[in-house]
């Protein structure tokens, strides 16, 4: 037995309508031609992702996170945090995989693979299979916060949550359904470990599944993170102390979803905003110069998270004798500063040019 879907209240039903347009005015922006785009993507993907895994105690700095989201940087196997990262970067390329195929059906195995791409550096956790035993969550001072169902029943649990994937309460909006879908997840709580990531990981497919936004710019993780105290007390609220669907109101948990969403809405929409803008300052800087407009790319990657030699000449289309020589000209201008060496060479805005950008440091674009 699962957790209920619950009626849609009043309230619940306008804060929807208000996020279906706001979605609709995100899917639209993201969608404008505008080379900028792409790096907003990384950044969005690199937050989502590093969102996610912080709210399981791993942190890895912005900067990095992004190189390390999109392959930039090389990775030591033996840090855990930056593995955790690169694993739920992989896992999220893999939603995007899943949300694409049009022959994709909801199974065990889909959820048991995202699963192994989130936990495949932690062998010790079982990565890809149900667990064996008993799981408990506690709080600080040792009483029990959550209880998972008996071991033996997770693989039915789990067939019935995959059906339910798959066409349970399909006139509920997408929205409700991915929050349930979350929930359903982490109230089992099937994995020795990385049920957080999992059922966070699922929530962003039963988004991408609906198409109208790539699963960066659909995913809750950023909001989550910030307001992890928050998503810990709703999640408690709908599922109780231990597993027992019937008894437990799944209400308050949609709702935080759904608020969830209106607010990562609204900062994907401000970011794109400011990333527009950015973009024509750029423009008149390169025009000034009398630089080839390619240039822009490689100061609009310096900019968020970094450049590199590999992913400048994939954006721009270029050789890599031509990327170097542009980096050479961007560090020649004091507009960007190398760090490392080698094949981990990376290039970040100097502040002279986050001042030319922007008129300002942000943190983000």
């Amino acid at each position: 037995m699962l957790i209920a879907t619950p009626p849609a209240r009043r309230s619940l039903s306008a804060s929807l309508a208000e996020l279906d347009e706001l979605r609709e005015e995100l899917g639209a922006a993201s969608g404008r031609p505008g080379r900028w785009a792409g790096t907003l993507r990384r950044f969005a993907r690199a937050r989502s992702a590093e969102g996610s895994i912080s709210i399981e105690g791993f942190h890895v700095p912005e900067d990095e996170a992004v190189a390390i989201v999109n392959r930039q940087e090389p990775i030591d196997p033996e840090d855990e945090n930056r593995m955790a990262l690169a694993c739920y970067a992989r896992a999220m390329d893999h939603v995007g995989v899943m949300a694409a195929d049009p022959s994709f059906r909801w199974s065990d195995r889909a959820v048991l693979d995202l699963h192994f791409d989130i936990c495949s550096f932690q062998r010790d956790k079982d990565p890809g299979r149900w667990r064996a035993g008993p799981v408990r969550i506690v709080n600080g001072d040792g009483s029990t916060a959550y209880e998972g169902p008996d071991a033996a029943a997770v693989p039915a649990l789990m067939d019935e949550a995959v059906d339910w994937l798959e066409g349970g309460d399909p006139e509920a909006h997408v929205v409700v359904r991915a929050a349930m879908a979350h929930l359903h997840v982490i109230s089992i709580h099937p994995f020795l470990d990385g049920n957080g990531r999992a059922s966070r990981i699922v929530q962003s497919l039963v988004l991408a599944r609906d198409g109208l936004l790539s699963p960066e710019l659909a995913s809750i993780e950023e909001h989550l993170a910030e307001n992890t105290s928050a998503y810990y007390a709703a999640l408690q609220a709908a599922h109780g102390e231990r597993y027992e669907p019937a008894e437990s109101d799944a209400a308050g948990w949609v709702e935080f979803c759904v608020e969830a969403h209106l607010e990562q809405a609204r900062r994907r929409l401000a970011q794109i905003e400011r990333a527009a803008a950015r973009w024509e300052r750029l423009e008149a800087l390169i025009e000034e110069r009398g630089w080839p407009d390619r240039l822009m790319l490689a100061l609009e990657q310096s900019l968020i998270g970094g450049a590199d030699r590999a992913s400048y000449c994939a954006e721009a289309d270029i050789s890599a004798p031509t990327a170097s020589a542009d980096f050479r000209r961007l560090l020649d201008a004091g507009l960007v500063v190398q760090l490392g060496r080698g094949r981990a060479t990376r290039y970040e805005a100097d502040e002279r040019l986050r001042t030319l950008a922007s008129g300002r440091r942000d943190s983000g674009p």
